[in-house]
């Protein structure tokens, strides 16, 4: 049996291969066979050009011959000289002129917002009824009636790699002028919404064959990348020098009849898919040494008796992110009123998440192969001895709605298992001694975090509704001649919603972690120096004479290990505690721990004890501010943390310029008041002065524009090839 590629390996060469083509572009050759995800991703949201294979053109040539003599011959060909759909019973002559009136006919799709500018043309047209309501506040996104353009020229890059295979019948000078519209990034506003992707995807490609046919009626966006502005088609293929086509038969059947526009919005989708599942195993690692947790769980033997791909290659992948991490603990149990085992959020990750991920694997290959497909109908067979003209539904796209669903399916348990971990990085109750809501300052006067607490409950809520498959709510349409049709459009929408949704849980999250992983080690170097301080004022207030039995030296460290020991658990259990009261609380502990241990025959002792405690507790207080002071001037939690935590912990603080967050970071500039003009202005300028949503923001940014995922990869292959391959 062939071995599978592993998630791991496969987001790796996907992402080595989309670096490349943006570090260095270059043109994609379509042949109609070789389509990657990178290319897709790359042309669309880079603007990458696409040329035709110079093999395809005697395929393409060869295949509209075909249907020319098939057409002379008398024979009925759906679409070329019948009617479409449940109206194929008609005939025609006019053969030309039934592909322009298919695309006619399905450039229906509503398009409004301040690109488009339809109430405006409306009001010219018509200016009494609607003139009174042209200062009205829209109530939605103003360019969400429409597609962004990423999609449109995916939408492009996927139709023309179907249709130079040759099995469509088109023209060369067709498919040549097409080309030419990713050339020259002509690329017409596309409504987004109105496909149920059964004769595939038939009004949003019916928008760019009224573009290559130059009607002034039809608006595109066209200008360089730096001046993009809208035009008549018309209009943008004069100003490029662009002729337009007039459509030969079967010509406008077979640019819209395909599932183009499911699949350029599905690539999309599964780029983003696969860049979250990889960072959600990242964000994992993190919460591993955030919540000291131990290795253990990613054990090798736990997949070894439970062999399933996507739990082995999650668990392989996280246990070698965490390597040189020095907040891992051995979780051996040795500490009293200890969990003995990790919280499920980061236990149970590699079970959580190895399913999603070979979900994802096949959805990745579900939507490749779409990539290289022929999705129209009727298609020209020109490989055997005779030509044939053959009818049947390859058009159907319901592989890319089973990729999709699949894809919100696993977003939303990436979602749940993310929002998991970082609610517990935020309450006391489960954060193993972080102080509450995360604060730098007093548990009493700050509350950062627990906006955030709430922001994620409800990223992760829409997650969950947003989960619900698509395939299940089909109608027949067209007469029922469409009794079924896959919504892949809509399902890839709705995916893409979903990661939008997921990336903002996710950037919330990194954000947290790097905030506890700066508290956990600011906490961790105050411990160790106060250990050898503590030490050093017990001995000296609390010398062996003060012991019954006049204790040796040995017997006396003995009590001390025993006092730093109930100190440290109390400190930790007192987390919610202002610093003052926590101190007092925590040596007063040690107090009654020692108080049955003194001598009573010594006069000394009681008053040495009481000395023992003021004077640790005031030492305590003094060391705990100063070091919070020497910590966040100069953070660095990096000398504690694996090899991916270390990475994300770096680009967040260096790169992106994210600070450990104390109220001050977010408070409004001195010399400014609330609401005032910002931070450009007045004695405050300079300062930080963002809010959490500003700082939330700016790494969701860095991810939406791949800078984060950059890391993310970056994390992997630090770590390729450890313990066995990916």
């Amino acid at each position: 049996m062939k071995e599978s590629t592993s998630f791991s390996r496969l987001f790796l060469s996907h992402f080595e291969n989309y670096s490349r083509l943006v570090e260095k572009p270059q043109t994609i050759v379509l042949d109609g066979h070789c389509l990657t995800l990178a290319d897709v991703v790359a042309v669309a949201r880079h603007n990458l050009p696409a040329s035709l294979s110079e093999n395809a053109i005697q395929g393409i040539e060869a295949s509209a011959e075909a249907l020319q003599k098939s057409i002379s011959k008398g024979e009925i060909i759906y679409g070329v000289n019948t009617g479409f759909g449940g109206s194929a019973d008609t005939r025609t002559r006019k053969i030309e002129n039934l592909q322009r009136e298919i695309i006619r006919g399905l450039n229906y799709g509503i398009l409004e917002g301040n690109l488009y500018s339809t109430p405006s043309a409306l009001i010219d047209r018509n200016p009494g009824p609607m003139q009174r309501f042209t200062d009205t506040l829209p109530i939605d996104n103003q360019s969400g009636n429409h597609m962004p353009e990423s999609w449109v020229r995916g939408m492009a890059l996927i139709r023309l790699n179907s249709l130079v295979t040759g099995a469509s019948g088109v023209r060369l000078s067709t498919v040549e002028t097409l080309f030419k519209l990713l050339q020259e990034n002509i690329m017409p506003l596309v409504p987004l919404r109105g496909s149920i992707s059964a004769s595939g995807d038939l009004s949003p490609l019916s928008y760019i064959g009224s573009t290559i046919q130059g009607k002034p009626n039809i608006m595109v966006m066209a200008g360089e990348k730096t001046s993009r502005h809208v035009s008549r088609a018309d209009v943008a293929l004069a100003a490029k020098s662009i002729p337009r086509i007039h459509l030969g038969p079967k010509e406008g059947l077979a640019i819209v009849n395909g599932t183009a526009a499911s699949t350029s919005v599905g690539a999309l989708a599964m780029h983003e898919a696969m860049c979250q599942a990889t960072l959600s195993q990242i964000l994992t690692a993190m919460s591993v040494e955030a919540l000291l947790g131990t290795n253990e769980s990613f054990d090798p033997f736990f997949s070894h008796v439970r062999p399933h791909p996507g739990q082995t290659d999650t668990a392989n992948t996280i246990y070698r992110l965490l390597r040189g991490s020095s907040l891992m603990q051995r979780g051996d149990g040795s500490e009293k009123s200890s969990l003995r085992q990790d919280r499920y959020s980061i236990r149970t990750a590699p079970q959580w998440t190895g399913p999603i991920l070979e979900d994802f694997t096949l959805a990745h290959d579900q939507v490749v192969t779409e990539l290289n497909s022929v999705t129209d109908n009727p298609l020209i067979d020109i490989t055997g001895l005779e030509n044939r003209t053959i009818h049947g539904g390859n058009f159907q796209a319901k592989s890319i709605t089973s990729a999709m669903d699949k894809v919100r399916l696993g977003t939303q348990s990436i979602g749940k298992m993310l929002f998991a971990q970082c609610t517990e990085l935020i309450n006391p109750a489960t954060n193993r001694g972080l102080p509450p809501n995360l604060v730098f300052d007093e548990p009493s006067e700050s509350y950062i975090w627990k906006g955030t607490d709430i922001m994620i409950a409800a990223l992760v809520s829409e997650l969950g509704f947003l989960a619900n498959p698509v395939g299940t709510h089909v109608h027949s349409a067209e007469m029922g001649n469409q009794s079924l049709n896959s919504l892949a459009l809509v399902s890839a929408r709705y995916a893409l919603d979903a990661l939008t949704v997921l990336t903002q849980l996710s950037s919330a999250h990194l954000v947290a972690l790097c905030q506890a992983l700066d508290l956990r080690v600011m906490d961790a170097s105050f411990l160790q120096q106060l250990e050898r301080d503590l030490q050093h004022v017990f001995l000296s207030n609390l010398p062996s004479s003060n012991f019954q039995g006049s204790e040796t030296t040995d017997g006396t460290f003995h009590h001390w290990k025993q006092t730093w020991g109930i100190f440290t658990r109390r400190y930790a259990q007192l987390t919610t505690s202002n610093s003052r009261d926590r101190f007092t609380t925590s040596i007063a502990a040690t107090s009654a721990y020692l108080l049955p241990l003194l001598d009573a025959k010594n006069p000394s002792a009681l008053a040495s004890l009481q000395t023992w405690t003021e004077a640790a507790t005031q030492w305590c207080i003094d060391a705990f501010r100063a070091n919070k002071d020497v910590y966040f001037a100069n953070p660095d939690a990096t000398p504690y943390l694996g090899v991916a935590a270390g990475k994300m912990y770096t680009f967040v603080r260096k790169e992106l310029g994210i600070p450990f967050i104390r109220n001050d970071s977010i408070a409004t500039p001195q010399g400014e008041e609330e609401g005032g003009v910002g931070v450009g202005n007045g004695v405050g300028a300079g300062r930080l002065g963002m809010t959490m949503g500003d700082v939330v923001t700016k790494v969701y940014r860095s991810q939406r524009c791949g800078a984060l995922y950059e890391v993310v990869a970056e994390c992997l292959m630090a770590v390729e090839g450890e313990n066995g391959k990916m």
